[in-house]
């Protein structure tokens, strides 16, 4: 089993005007979730306009955790509860970076795509965060002023905007492996 942390991303299409009542149910979600022993956060992702598909991510300290939370009594009694307010669920779990940049059969983007993904995703919440707090950080000693800036961004970035930069930018992070398969499909579709 691993021992570093684990990821479940959860994709759930909200049932049609069944919106506050998700919202309230998966609210209780994270509550609960909270709760269990090697919890580290989570964090949801509301579907662009025109779109209802909600993306959900509970990340645990290792996969004995995760498992000991995904089996337990209180989220299966947790998912009947909501069982007709979403259609169409779908879970993945992923370690490590590349959890944020996995697609379809385990292909990732090349690491300079992630890299900018990332980065992407760090400069406008870095640059806001200097914008805002830089003034009262900068009378403190370097160690302490870094130190309160990366526990407040790391959470941030972790759980809202690397996964948002991702997902906004999924065509382009996978434009090679979707190349990638077609030229496989179309051999295989020569050779047949």
């Amino acid at each position: 089993m691993s021992t570093s942390p684990v990821t479940l991303m959860v994709a759930r299409r909200v049932a049609r005007g069944r919106y506050r009542d998700f919202n309230v149910w998966l609210n209780e979600g994270r509550d609960l979730a909270a709760d269990f022993p090697g919890y580290l956060g989570s964090g949801v992702l509301a579907p662009p306009p025109g779109d209802n598909e909600y993306q959900i991510v509970f990340r645990f300290a290792d996969e004995a955790t995760l498992t000991a939370w995904e089996h337990s009594a209180s989220r299966r009694a947790w998912l009947v509860r909501g069982r007709d307010l979403f259609e169409a669920p779908q879970e993945h779990r992923a370690t490590g970076l590349d959890s944020w940049f996995r697609h379809g059969q385990g292909h990732t983007p090349p690491r300079w795509k992630q890299a900018v993904a990332i980065w992407l995703a760090f400069f406008p919440v870095s640059l806001t965060f200097q914008w805002l707090f830089g003034d009262a950080l900068a009378d403190l000693p370097l160690v302490p002023r870094v130190l309160a800036s990366t526990l407040m961004l790391t959470p941030v970035m972790v759980f809202v905007f690397i996964p948002l930069s991702t997902r906004l930018l999924a065509p382009w992070l996978n434009a090679a492996a979707g190349s990638r398969r077609a030229v496989a499909w179309r051999r295989t579709r020569r050779s047949a």
